[in-house]
């Protein structure tokens, strides 16, 4: 599969779980009246609705930050689109595609109910996450993804050679060869 379609494989998975997952618990449970759905000691399901950005930063409760919002996720996911058409390996195409499919699916939420829906708490003691979603958990993801694939040396890359030594070609001609 090349890097472009295993993305896209990526986006469009992401944004299947992203949008059913927060659609099931949303209108097919009754979780918002019986919150929260505990998980062992360290993990629940509440309901959250967030319309800042990540970790609620940023708040926006008025019109014109919310279609903002919405305009710069729909943009960076057209970006990572085009970048992922280029990407040349599998892990970049998988990073771009999550992180795309992410941003598109709190782009959705943002755009249908002015806030995005979260709903994942981690926590442990006094410690405690910020309450996410599976398009978040995506983001991240693909971010971890493009660091490791900046780190992984390029395939294509000529070996290096030691120093004084060259290798023949088929075609090669001596330095002080006549070009004409």
């Amino acid at each position: 599969m090349t890097p472009f379609r295993l993305g896209l494989v990526a986006l469009v998975a992401t944004l299947a779980l992203d949008q059913a997952s927060k659609l099931w618990l949303y209108l097919g449970t009754d979780l918002v009246l019986t919150q929260p759905w505990r998980f062992g000691p360290y993990a629940e399901f509440v309901v959250v609705w967030n319309r800042g950005v990540s970790y609620g930063l940023f708040q926006q409760e008025g019109g014109l930050g919310r279609w903002l919002l919405v305009a710069l996720s729909l943009a960076a996911a057209l970006g990572l689109g085009l970048w992922m058409r280029r990407a040349g390996t599998r892990l970049l195409g998988l990073a771009l595609g999550l992180i795309a499919g992410g941003a598109l699916g709190n782009a959705i939420d943002r755009a249908a109910y002015g806030a995005v829906f979260d709903f994942v708490h981690l926590h442990a003691g006094r410690w405690s996450w910020y309450v996410f979603n599976i398009a978040d958990a995506a983001i991240v993801a693909g971010v971890i993804g493009l660091i490791l694939d900046s780190l992984t040396p390029e395939r294509d890359a000529a070996p290096l050679e030691p120093p004084g030594e060259t290798v023949p070609t088929e075609n090669a001609r001596p330095d002080n060869a006549s070009r004409l």
